[in-house]
């Protein structure tokens, strides 16, 4: 049976990630966004099991102790994980999973499933990244300046990630990202299974065609 592919798609705070990724699953079939766990409190509009799963610093911990995580990182005093069965059963069911977690969380991924691919989303400009930041209306001032320090730092690791998007115009990475899925669908491994699969459904083979 043909395994999904893994995607993370990391990008420093303000980048448009989410945006990127929610129409991502809008544009492809056969792809899911998961859901992670985190221990900060809910935002207003925000809903459980849709946006995070919103749970206790407790519950967090006895899922650490029991290697329920993928990965699991602090990001600006909060606690966010992957659950790796939720992982597990999505691509195992032949559907692609989108990670959208942060640098941290992409190198712990990398290291348990080398074939994951790793998407980093950059934004034009460091002054754009303030803008976006300032225009959301979220953060206080030093919370903007934390995240801009935060953003410095995450982007010399996100460099070393397989693929590079600048989200200087929202539709065009959205594209870039939806070729980068693609491709990887079209990869070796899973174009065997899939002709393996069609041969045997249809019966078919070469019979009479030239050795050529």
């Amino acid at each position: 049976m043909e395994k999904g592919d893994v995607f993370v798609i990391s990008a420093p705070s303000g980048s448009g990630k989410t945006t990127i990724c929610r129409m991502l699953v809008q544009r492809l079939d056969n792809i899911k966004l998961s859901t992670s766990y985190t221990t900060r409190l809910r935002r207003r509009g925000e809903v459980d099991g849709r946006d995070y799963y919103f749970i206790e610093q407790e519950k967090f911990d006895k899922m650490v102790n029991s290697r329920e995580f993928l990965e699991y990182a602090s990001v600006y005093g909060h606690l966010y994980g992957t659950s790796r069965e939720a992982v597990r059963s999505i691509v195992s069911r032949g559907q692609d999973v989108i990670l959208e977690i942060d640098v941290q969380g992409g190198r712990k991924v990398k290291g348990e499933l080398p074939e994951a691919v790793l998407i980093a989303v950059f934004p034009p400009s460091r002054r754009s990244l303030e803008k976006r930041l300032i225009g959301r209306g979220r953060d206080s001032t030093e919370e903007v300046k934390a995240r801009l320090r935060a953003a410095d730092d995450e982007s010399k690791e996100l460099l070393a990630y397989d693929y590079i998007v600048v989200n200087d115009d929202l539709e065009a990475a959205v594209n870039r990202v939806e070729w980068i899925v693609r491709a990887a669908r079209l990869r070796r491994e899973r174009a065997l299974i899939r002709l393996a699969k069609l041969y045997n459904e249809t019966g078919e083979d070469n019979h009479g065609e030239s050795d050529r």
